[in-house]
């Protein structure tokens, strides 16, 4: 099914706490400087940091990192950690004396579900979760499942354990097209025929604070619009593997980033709409599996606060 760190450049790193109370963590998305970035928040509860930066309309198209977090609104403090990082690496937009990186972020809600409410993501854990994806380095494996801002995260309205899956797709002339997604959804999965749910949880509470949050990478070269509606499209594949999805109570957010080291047919008017039409479809169907693969690549736990088993019956 393939990663998204298939799309050259793009490095990811977790850092995540799951003792003392915690159960909470970071994921960073690191592309290779240049890459042009958008973003599409669809949710009725989000949690955002510099999203408006990435509007085609502003100055600066480009985007030095991604910071996908836990601890709802309180965990967007993250982004200054990765931000401080990129700013001692020279990432970022030059000004006079230093540079100032462009790192938006989205939160996703997981605040108690480790024991303790105050337990959640700070500046030095965005840090380390950039330096993590750096030290990465190119094509590495993406761990998945029960880390970084999926240690925390949950699904079905709180009854299984959720977590970050990825995938890729490969289309013609050497596009990349890869995806990855933390996964805390008020919906349900919707699975082809094949893994079942293990059923009805016991004694997990219901809860009603949510958001599934992606990140899409490309090698094509786009600029800000196009990825914007690359962006959009994501929401499609989001809306095909939950459900329900988008509702007032998630903040289902969706960045689109293009490293822009392969260019798409552009030749006339009908082969950049139909090269753009195939990019993003890809788009949609690799977010699609990559939910479904944080669905799967999740871990049963139980902590101060419950237990959260694994929504395969075979535990993923």
């Amino acid at each position: 099914m393939g990663q998204i760190t298939d799309v050259p450049g793009i490095r990811i790193g977790h850092t995540q706490k799951n003792d003392g109370g915690w159960l909470s963590g970071v994921t960073v998305v690191l592309p290779p400087p240049g890459t042009v970035g958008s973003v599409d928040v669809r949710g009725g509860g989000p949690g955002t940091h510099e999203t408006d930066a990435l509007d085609p309309t502003t100055l600066v198209s480009t985007v030095d990192a991604v910071v996908l977090t836990g601890g709802s609104a309180f965990g967007l403090v993250s982004a200054h950690g990765a931000q401080q990082w990129c700013e001692e690496q020279g990432r970022g937009f030059a000004v006079p004396g230093t540079v100032v990186p462009i790192v938006p972020a989205a939160a996703i809600f997981d605040l108690g579900r480790g024991g303790d409410v105050h337990a959640r993501p700070d500046t030095g854990m965005g840090y380390q979760a950039a330096a993590a994806a750096f030290a990465s380095g190119d094509h590495a494996a993406v761990v998945r499942g029960n880390v970084g801002a999926g240690t925390g995260a949950v699904i079905a309205r709180g009854q299984y354990k959720g977590g970050v899956g990825t995938s890729s797709i490969e289309l013609e002339g050497g596009v990349i097209v890869g995806a990855i997604a933390v996964v805390n959804a008020l919906g349900s999965p919707v699975f082809p025929a094949g893994p079942q749910p293990r059923g009805e949880a016991p004694g997990a509470e219901p809860q009603g604070l949510n958001t599934t949050l992606v990140v899409i990478a490309t090698n094509a070269v786009l600029d800000v619009a196009e990825c914007k509606r690359t962006a959009s499209s994501g929401h499609a594949g989001l809306a095909r593997a939950l459900d329900p999805s988008h509702t007032l109570a998630d903040g289902d957010t969706v960045f689109a980033l293009a490293t822009g080291a392969v260019g798409l047919d552009r030749s006339t008017d009908q082969a950049r709409q139909v090269s753009l039409m195939t990019l993003q479809s890809a788009a949609a169907e690799a977010v699609r599996l990559a939910i479904l693969d944080g669905v799967s690549a999740a871990e049963s736990i139980t902590t101060a606060a419950g237990s959260f088993p694994a929504y395969l019956a075979s535990g993923g």
